[in-house]
């Protein structure tokens, strides 16, 4: 599964980087706003340090304005993504720039019938936000689950990118289910490292290698 990065903050994105931790990043017009930055110039420094695919949100609501902002959007880098919303009018926008050979993202899906209609739109990426359905109650890896199942019914080659994770249960749950990408904060990256056997028997170790006297340097 790869794993891209949900923020713009670079610092953040450059350190899991240098780890191999990103495969790809996300961002989004809340996530611009907390940078602080200008939408230009902080997405063509992502794409700068990244070479998988960098998601940068359209901010229009109907289709023609959604095609020129993702042209304009896509003209940042190669790697750009155009992030769609998943409207009727976001699907339009999605054929179009699509067929003009351009990633893009089809994003905040809530359904199985959603999914399928981004497939059928050509859409590079489907991103199903987890955190909001369980949010109202509902269990959202059962989505992730349903459309998985129905691209590979049909063979649609869209990518199946797991969105709006809150926790480390959200990753291993999503992986066992076989998305394809995951999308998650810098921190939820960082705590899948996390353990609290780990930690205790670091502690074990530590304590038992001081008795011992001796050193390694």
């Amino acid at each position: 599964m790869k794993f891209f990065v949900d923020t713009a903050d670079v610092a953040a994105i450059a350190e899991l980087n240098d780890l191999g931790m990103v495969d790809g990043v996300t961002t989004n017009p809340s996530l611009i706003l907390k940078s602080g930055r200008d939408i230009i110039e902080v997405t063509r420094e992502i794409c700068g340090l990244v070479e998988g695919p960098v998601s940068a949100e359209v901010v229009a609501t109907k289709a023609d304005a959604m095609i020129a902002e993702g042209r304009k959007l896509a003209e940042i880098a190669p790697n750009i993504a155009v992030k769609l919303p998943l409207t009727w009018d976001g699907l339009k926008a999605c054929k179009v720039l699509t067929s003009e050979g351009r990633m893009v993202n089809v994003t905040l899906c809530f359904s199985a019938n959603q999914a399928l209609l981004a497939a059928k739109a050509g859409a590079s990426f489907i991103s199903p936000f987890i955190g909001r359905l369980d949010d109202i109650t509902l269990d959202g890896t059962d989505l992730i689950a349903e459309i998985r199942t129905i691209y590979d019914n049909y063979g649609f080659e869209t990518e199946i990118l797991a969105a709006s994770i809150r926790s480390v249960n959200h990753v291993r749950e999503v992986a066992l289910i076989g998305a394809d990408v995951m999308t998650a904060p810098p921190d939820v990256i960082r705590k899948l490292a996390s353990h609290p056997l780990t930690d205790a028997g670091l502690q074990t170790f530590l304590k038992d290698w001081e008795k011992t006297g001796q050193k390694i340097l």
